[in-house]
């Protein structure tokens, strides 16, 4: 193993890292850009932002901004800087069927490199199967060993014993729940995620101990209301609003009911039913991540969303291909779904609710790191966000909930200088996005497409 290292400034690298870095300087000015700062204030012409020791140390127009002499100057006319991607809903593993079963295999290999190329500077890995792995490449990836964004690592799941996947972690009672918190805890896990038949005595135990560390309690729920778990203090609810089963009129206390779709496909568009229960999530202060890739229909869309189908091993991407037309012009139920959808997040948003962003690579396959990312900002323009607002769910409402938006999460002076620069200009065509040039992670330029270029063919296998 070769352990030689090459500085970047107070940062060191080793070789296989060093290779994508763009851009290493102490002094950095990217000249003559469009700023759309995450704020959610409108984006801004000619901008020149300064970077200094991995701080943003100056940002304001071109024309005034002095750029220092010993920078090293970046032309952006034309492009777009953003801040760096704050994505809560992100796994490093991805769905490997076994044999007719669902399952999921750990991806420590690509996807790292894929959240960071798609421009995600920080993630949370909402529910792990190899949390032990997570945790590490967490601390490779901060000593420069490897590729990848910084990591709220969230410990494994907390679900009852009910579906046949392997991979998946489970308890058998809330004592047990409770004694899963404060091992992984103790091991360096940040968060925790309630799983499907988690009961409400599971989501009371798993919140009181996670409290006590001032960390944090998401769910994908089926068994628990969004209203029970709001009770419960728990912090975020994952999957929009396509995981509530709030409106089965004949639910049951602790089971996961089979009509739970059906209630939401009976449920209109505008019902006073889900206004008031955003209303009563706002209230406690509960948070809705966004997941719109993994639920997005297939009928005339992409095959592999944000573009990826390149990066997928040849057997892997013949698989999906083949489901994917066997499915066209089958899914009109996951269509309509995926329309309220749209429309619930962008009521929730405008009530005042905390809405951030996530992309779930699993379900079908077709959703992978970091080309689902840009993907999740392209759906959010879908459903009626403006590039702005997209931009600001997909980084400072990221931040606000990590307790980081001091540090990330916007464009400010102080702040460390996590940016993605983009060869193109997002509110004129939202699909720019994709042309990620640089992404900059406290001050170091990465080469976002040779990173991509570096793990084609390479998903599925590690």
């Amino acid at each position: 193993m070769c352990s030689t290292i090459v500085s970047a400034k107070a940062q060191q690298f080793t070789p296989q890292v060093s290779q994508y870095i763009k851009t290493q300087a102490s002094t950095i000015a990217l000249t003559d850009a469009k700023v759309i700062d995450g704020t959610g204030k409108p984006a801004k012409l000619q901008q020149t932002v300064i970077i200094k020791d991995g701080r943003i140390e100056q940002i304001g127009n071109a024309k005034k901004v002095r750029v220092p002499k010993d920078a090293e100057v970046i032309n952006c006319s034309g492009k777009t800087i953003i801040p760096g991607l704050v994505m809560l809903h992100e796994h490093l593993y991805y769905t490997m069927p076994l044999e007719s079963y669902f399952n999921i295999s750990e991806m420590p290999a690509t996807f790292p490199k894929l959240y960071l190329a798609g421009g995600a500077t920080t993630i949370r890995t909402a529910g792990s199967i190899e949390p032990q792995t997570d945790l590490t490449l967490k601390r490779m990836i901060r000593e420069g060993k490897l590729i990848g964004p910084d990591m709220d690592v969230t410990a494994p799941y907390i679900e009852r014993q009910a579906f046949d996947i392997p991979a998946l972690n489970t308890v058998k009672d809330e004592n047990e729940a409770a004694a899963s918190v404060n091992f992984w805890a103790d091991k360096g896990c940040t968060s925790y995620k309630m799983y499907m038949h988690a009961t409400k005595e599971d989501l009371a135990a798993v919140v009181r101990e996670a409290h006590k560390r001032n960390q944090k309690v998401t769910g994908h729920l089926c068994s628990i209301t969004y209203r029970e778990a709001a009770e419960l203090s728990i912090d975020n609810l994952e999957h929009g609003f396509l995981a509530s089963t709030d409106f089965v009129s004949d639910k049951q206390e602790n089971e996961c009911p089979s009509s739970a779709r059906q209630s939401l496909l009976d449920l209109d568009e505008n019902s006073s039913q889900m206004k008031s229960l955003m209303q009563f999530l706002i209230s406690k202060g509960v948070a809705i991540t966004s997941t719109l890739p993994v639920f997005e229909p297939y009928t005339n869309r992409e095959v592999v969303l944000g573009g990826g189908s390149e990066a997928l091993l040849p057997e892997v991407r013949n698989s999906i291909h083949s489901k994917w037309e066997a499915a066209q012009n089958k899914d009109s139920v996951s269509a309509v779904l995926f329309k309220k959808e749209l429309a619930w997040e962008k009521q929730y948003f405008d009530a005042g609710g905390l809405l951030v962003a996530g992309t779930d690579p699993t379900g079908a396959g077709r959703t992978i790191a970091g080309y689902a990312n840009h993907r999740q900002i392209e759906l959010l323009v879908e459903g009626g966000f403006t590039p702005v607002e997209a931009v600001k769910i997909s980084t400072l409402n990221g931040a606000v909930y990590l307790g980081r938006e001091k540090e990330i999460g916007t464009i400010e002076q102080g702040k460390k200088a996590d940016l993605v620069l983009i060869n193109g200009d997002l509110e004129k065509d939202i699909q720019e996005v994709r042309k990620t040039e640089l992404v900059f992670k406290n001050g170091v330029g990465f080469d976002s497409q040779k990173i991509f270029e570096s793990v084609k063919g390479k998903v599925g296998l590690n």
